[in-house]
């Protein structure tokens, strides 16, 4: 049964996208098959792997609202052993028609509870707020992985984050589990990126990754040409960094 990881942090900005595609690109590419979910009512997962996002059919909002299963909206990459369900801006629309629907909270879970034998990992992008969709990814995942840009701003509504975790842990999902916080656009060579990183880690302790994602201007274009870091240019710090985190990544699910 897969490993289903949620990448989320109610602030934007901070990495949770590129996280997302490049952890899964990573997963995959290290022989998981992998399962990426466009979570997110901005679809930048789905453009960020060259979906054509006019063309499609079903996304995960005829998921979310019960018109699709999940294997008839996945769809196959250019790489191998990852797919992704991808979503479009119409999934925002959808997150209000649910506000009073029964069972709205583990509509996510629900439906990819037929699947998860079909994939080692399945990683959520999740959207950059404490919303309906968040909360049905919280409940339908294993685990949480929390981007933390090191920035003046870094630790602002962490707690909430976290506490809201600790509800759906106690109320839905008791399972649920902080895999990690993954410090995100690193510049080391400034004196508040240092400090940020000292905060961060004085925070979470041991929960903090040995992997921290670096300010590398080859992760910003990668999404323009529709790829990952790592198929965009491989040898660059972000692509090795992401590659580290995978791996440290199936290091901490398989001790569990």
């Amino acid at each position: 049964m897969a490993t289903t990881i949620a990448i989320t942090n109610q602030k934007g900005g901070v990495g949770k996208t590129t996280t997302a595609i490049n952890l899964a690109y990573y997963l995959a590419k290290l022989d998981k098959t992998t399962l990426l979910i466009d979570f997110d009512p901005q679809g930048n997962a789905s453009s960020g792997l060259a979906i054509d996002k006019s063309t499609l059919e079903s996304t995960m909002t005829e998921v979310i609202t019960s018109k699709s299963s999940m294997d008839q909206i996945i769809i196959s990459t250019k790489f191998k052993n990852l797919s992704i369900a991808p979503a479009t801006p119409h999934l925002a629309n959808a997150e209000a028609e649910l506000a009073k629907v029964s069972g709205r909270f583990a509509l996510l879970k629900k439906a990819l509870d037929p699947i998860r034998d079909n994939y080692d990992f399945i990683i959520i992008d999740c959207p950059p707020a404490l919303s309906l969709l968040t909360v049905n990814g919280l409940i339908a995942s294993d685990y949480l992985i929390m981007p933390v840009q090191t920035e003046f701003y870094a630790l602002e509504g962490v707690s909430q984050l976290l506490e809201s975790m600790k509800l759906v842990k106690k109320a839905m999902n008791p399972s649920l589990e902080l895999l990690g916080v993954l410090p995100t656009m690193v510049d080391s060579r400034t004196t508040l990126s240092n400090q940020v990183m000292d905060e961060i880690s004085k925070y979470f302790n041991a929960k903090v990754f040995g992997t921290y994602i670096p300010r590398n201007i080859r992760l910003a274009e990668a999404p323009s040409h529709g790829v990952p870091v790592g198929a965009y240019d491989r040898f660059s710090k972000g692509a090795r960094a992401y590659k580290n985190l995978a791996k440290e990544v199936i290091d901490r699910v398989s001790s569990k």
